[in-house]
Parts: structure tokens; C-alpha cells; sequence
């Protein structure tokens, strides 16, 4: 996704909020400098931000004198610098609640800006959707935040640890960040609040509490996800994975004089596959298969055969560097399931030389790669000896 073109005259804050202690989750450190993906936690929350939208001021929230820290954290991922562009970067010190040290981060607003974003620092999986969605209703409504149903029924609970009433799930939502603002009515309410004392959970409960500094304008509910989760817990640092399923089939014709190799090892025999490369049926089935799933083409467009630089060419190598290609895109290899169809030799006594080939090439465990092969009772080119075939099936994962 694009990044966002705002309104004409509509600028955006950005506030992060991670001035918090991380005593839940059990580790040295706060949860915002944990290492993640590119940099760390801190630094995955900004960049989701800086890819959906041209932000004016960026602004963190951190715990006193953890400065140096938080920047640190911040710029450990090597394209920080090229994200914030014009963007202007500042940290400011927290308070002792939530609420204290997100008003004390509005106050470095510039006062042209219209909108403000306030997000957990410590959810670092939030989509660009997300992000734009609210964005645009701020603009439109003056305040928006994304909401998820529960999972679970929701009771209202009495002090006596008693069931006081019985909610109906339909009409509740768990509110998730980022919470968007039209940022001069936020600020007066946070303003307002911290005079009266005003204890409240997040920022829409704020906004809500003064009607007369908001015009009214009640909290336009976008849409949120399950994966917009807050790190709290040590558990929640485990990234999501992707499951690719890819297959890939390959025939070659069988001739004299070729020698015959599958998955890599060459098997004695009269006849052997025809092709521009080695003609290992296996291996370009497997190719295939590799690259559909991850999405990045064909054997034939990686290594086309009327270019003279592949005749002969080793497979292995062939689909070394395909995967080389494939691992670079963050994708590993869950398993691997082949089927050759040649009427002679018998694959069996060679069949586990294929499968340590194979997983060889792939880096992969032995275990991960299984080898079937067929007859074709005759039939067809497989059948007359004529040719080989190869169908696989893999599973790549990526988090």
C-alpha cells in the first residue's frame, strides 16, 4: 500500500507512548528496546507509521533520562534516517501515568498541526490499513479508533467478585491504538483533565469527558485486528507466520547417450533426461514449486532456455540459487513432498541418496524432504520409457 495523501492543509503528530516500566514482562529492560525483526520493538512501531504517512513531528515518550537509550533503540533500524526525512524527531520525558506523560508529548505539538496520532509503542504489528483508516477519521469526525469484537462474553463484575451484569457482546468493542485526534480539542481536554484530576484509561475516554471542548464530536469507531496486538507478555514477542503452499510439475523427454540424475544424483541407466540444463526433472519440479509459493516467478524466467549461459548448467546449483533468492525474501522451508514418474530403474535403492541431496541443497533437515516414485503401468510417454516426470508439492512458512 501507497503511503496516504492527506487533505491540503492537514498535518500530522505523531505520538508514541513508551515510557512505561515493562514489569510485566518478565525481562531486563523495557519491552520497547527488545530486538525485532529490523531494529527493535521501538523502532518497528515508528516505521509502520513512517511507510503509511508523511508525519510532521514524531515524538516519544519515554522514562527519565533514558534518553540516549530510547534513541538508540530507535535508530537500529538502518533506514530510520531516510524514513523521518523532513519529519521532526523528539523525546520528551514521561510521568507517572500513561495520561501525565502522553499530555506532557502534546504539549510538544507545533500548533499548526491538525492531527495527532497517539500509539502504544509496544504494538508493533499495526497494519498501514489501520493507520490510514484512522487517520482519515480523525480528520473527517475529530477523534477514531480501531475497536475489535471480543472473543470472549463480556460481564460487568460487582466488588464482591460477583457477576453484576450481563453485556451484550454485540455492543462492546476492545479499543486498540493508534487513537487519532484533531489536535487542538485534545490537548484542551488533556488540559482540563489534569486540573480536575481526571483519571482515564486512554485517550478516547478523555476526549469523551469534555463534550463542550470537542464540539461534541463523539469517537468514530474504524476497524482493528487481532494481529494490532500490545506486547505485555513475553509470549507476545512471537511473530505470526505466513503459510505458503507452492507445486510444481516438470516432464522431460528420455534419451540415449544423457546421463540420468534426480534430485541431484546421477543414477545408472541407459537412458537419461533431455534438456537445456542437466535435465533434472526433480530438481526443476521443485524449483517450481519454490518459487510459486514464495511468489517470485518460474524455473523458465529465472534461467531461460534459449540463453546459451545455462546449456548443461548443474541443476543443484540452479536451485541453490533460486532459494538463496527465496531465503533473502524471509521464507523457510516447512516440507517438501515429491513424486517421480519414470517406468525404469527402480527409484527405491536411491531414494534416500535423493532426499539427503535434496535437503542438502535447501539447507533443510532430511526429515522435511520425502521422495515417492511411480510407474506408469505402461501408459503414455512415462509408460513407453519415453519420459520422466516430476510433480512437488512445499510448504514455506514466514514470519
Amino acid at each position: 500500500m501507497m503511503k496516504m495523501r492527506t487533505e491540503p492543509g492537514c498535518t500530522l503528530a505523531l505520538v508514541l507512548a513508551a515510557a512505561g516500566s515493562s514489569s510485566r514482562m518478565g525481562t531486563k529492560g523495557k519491552k520497547e528496546y527488545l530486538p525485532l525483526k529490523r531494529g527493535t520493538v521501538l523502532s518497528e512501531s515508528a516505521r509502520a507509521f513512517l511507510e503509511a504517512a508523511d508525519f510532521e513531528q514524531v515524538i516519544v515518550s519515554i522514562p527519565q533520562g533514558a534518553e540516549r537509550e530510547a534513541r538508540n533503540a530507535f535508530f537500529s533500524d538502518p533506514d530510520m534516517h531516510a524514513l523521518l526525512k523532513n519529519a521532526k524527531l523528539i523525546f520528551t520525558e514521561g510521568g507517572s501515568t500513561r495520561q501525565e506523560s502522553v499530555f506532557r508529548a502534546l504539549l510538544k505539538i507545533s500548533s499548526e498541526h491538525t492531527a495527532v496520532l497517539i500509539h502504544d509503542a509496544a504494538r508493533p504489528f499495526v497494519s498501514k490499513e489501520i493507520i490510514q483508516s484512522v487517520i482519515s477519521a480523525a480528520c473527517a469526525y475529530g477523534a477514531a479508533s480501531p475497536v475489535i469484537a471480543p472473543v470472549d462474553t463480556q460481564k460487568e463484575l460487582a466488588p464482591d467478585g460477583t457477576i453484576a451484569r450481563h453485556l451484550a457482546r454485540k455492543s462492546i468493542g476492545a479499543v486498540q491504538t493508534p487513537q487519532g485526534f484533531l489536535s487542538g480539542p485534545l490537548i484542551a481536554c488533556h488540559r482540563k483533565a489534569a486540573q480536575q484530576g481526571l483519571e482515564c484509561t486512554d485517550d478516547t475516554e478523555i476526549w469523551d469527558a469534555f463534550p463542550e471542548l470537542t464540539g461534541g464530536k463523539k469517537v468514530f469507531c474504524t476497524k482493528g485486528s487481532a494481529e494490532n496486538r500490545k506486547i505485555t507478555f513475553s509470549q507476545d514477542m512471537e511473530e505470526r507466520q505466513e503459510m505458503r503452499i507452492g507445486i510444481g510439475t516438470d516432464m522431460h523427454r528420455l534419451t540415449d547417450g544423457r546421463a540420468l540424475v534426480l534430485g541431484g544424483v546421477r543414477i545408472p541407466c541407459e537412458k537419461g533426461e533431455l534438456g537445456h540444463s542437466d535435465g533434472d526433472v526433480l530438481l526443476h519440479a521443485i524449483a517450481d514449486a519454490l518459487l510459486g509459493a514464495a511468489g517470485l516467478g518460474d524455473i523458465g524466467s529465472y534461467f531461460p532456455p534459449e540463453d546459451p549461459e545455462w546449456k548443461d548448467a548443474d541443476s543443484a546449483l540452479l536451485l541453490k540459487k533460486i532459494w538463496n533468492d527465496i531465503k533473502k525474501a524471509g521464507w523457510t522451508l516447512n516440507n517438501l513432498d515429491c513424486v517421480i514418474e519414470i517406468e525404469q530403474p527402480k527409484i527405491l535403492p536411491w531414494r534416500q541418496k535423493i532426499r539427503e541431496s535434496v535437503a542438502r541443497i535447501l539447507e533443510a533437515e532430511t526429515e522435511s524432504v520425502f521422495v515417492k516414485a511411480k510407474t506408469n503401468e505402461k501408459l503414455g510417454a512415462v509408460g513407453a520409457w519415453e519420459a520422466a516426470r516430476a510433480c512437488c508439492v512445499c510448504l514455506l512458512a514466514q514470519k
